[in-house]
């Protein structure tokens, strides 16, 4: 017996909108069997998971604070792969946009007036799209598989992260301990609502609206989704593929950058030997949970990070390993992955004895 993926000719819209909510489901199905082979209470569990963290004020604070750069980062990844771009490795591109962002405020500390934010932005920016552009060009020129060399950086700016915060740049007067100096006055993002929900929630809101209206209303989001969709149709119209990977790695690495360094200019305020518990590889699971829509982006973002909040928050009542947020993440991208698949094929068993008589048969 051999099963085999058969395209469907018309995909489900209704399914289509669906699968997230299905994905859902099943993850917290599974998460309430994983937790009850463990010896944990699924019920409690689950509530403290998904419910609590949305009761308390604070809680709801902290989700903001953790949805944003993973929105930013998400959003950035909806045009690569709606390009048919396969950007991995926002993780490293956060990472340089942290360290690009941080160089002012560490090498020149006493620059502390009103323009060094606006700047440490914008270096935080150049940074991830560069980082971002060395997948990009390795592609255009060398034909190179950009899902690998992505990924791969990732580990490059983590080790170099960690030189810096652990060697160069490490606060002399931290009693040895591997973080750059404190960040303070204008270097830090200004909260704008609550007491620590800062300015990139704004960019958050910014960066939803244009990419909306960009893939919605202008040419270059037409082209976009005309690239990943149909590429030999987009050769014919003129459509450049090599100035679309380029732009889109560029796009989704500045926005990775950026999530970076309001990272270290925000929640953290310093330069440490890790600023991202991760958040550029949920950003990818956030991208497709959205349908690579700016809207449900949005929304997504918000979910997975009550996942963030839930597993510390289990972790401290029920003492359950740290990697149940992970767990629960993979569960999630699985579903919705499994999700889509079947939106766009249908299975069919086939006899492996009746394909080969069928293959003698002249």
């Amino acid at each position: 017996m051999r099963i085999e993926l058969i395209r469907r000719p018309e995909r489900s819209s209704a399914m289509s909108l669906l699968s997230p909510i299905i994905a859902i489901v099943l993850t917290v199905i599974t998460g309430f069997f994983i937790f009850l082979a463990i010896g944990v209470d699924p019920l409690e569990a689950l509530y403290i998971y998904f419910i609590e963290p949305l009761t308390a004020w604070w809680t709801v604070e902290a989700l903001l604070i953790k949805a944003a750069p993973i929105i930013l980062i998400a959003i950035g990844l909806s045009l690569c792969y709606r390009s048919n771009n396969w950007n991995i490795g926002a993780e490293g591109q956060l990472v340089a946009g942290a360290i690009a962002g941080s160089v002012f405020p560490i090498l020149v500390p006493e620059w502390n007036g009103p323009l060094v934010l606006p700047v440490m932005l914008l270096m935080g920016i150049a940074g991830g799209m560069l980082y971002g552009a060395i997948p990009a060009l390795l592609k255009i020129r060398f034909g190179t598989n950009e899902i690998l060399t992505s990924l791969m950086l990732v580990y490059v700016a983590q080790l170099f992260l960690d030189w810096l915060a652990r060697g160069p740049w490490r606060n002399p007067e931290g009693y040895n301990f591997p973080d750059s100096r404190e960040f303070d006055g204008w270097q830090v993002l200004p909260v704008v609502f609550g007491d620590d929900v800062r300015l990139n929630a704004i960019f958050v809101l910014i960066a939803v609206a244009v990419a909306w209206f960009v893939l919605s209303r202008t040419i270059t989001g037409f082209q976009i989704s005309v690239l990943g969709q149909a590429p030999r149709a987009a050769a014919f119209a003129g459509f450049s593929q090599k100035r679309m990977v380029l732009m889109t790695f560029l796009i989704s690495g500045g926005l990775a950058g950026l999530a970076g360094i309001c990272e270290v200019a925000g929640p953290i305020e310093m330069l440490r030997t890790s600023v991202s518990p991760g958040y550029g590889f949920t950003a990818i699971i956030v991208a497709f949970l959205g349908r690579l829509n700016p809207v449900g982006i949005l929304f997504a973002g918000l979910l997975l990070a009550l996942s963030y909040i839930g597993g510390e928050g289990i972790q401290i009542v029920l003492g359950v390993s740290d990697q149940i947020t992970r767990v629960f993440q993979g569960m999630l991208l699985f579903f919705v992955l499994t999700c889509d698949t079947f939106i766009f094929y249908r299975v069919r068993f086939v006899s492996t004895r009746r394909s080969a008589a069928a293959e003698a048969t002249p």
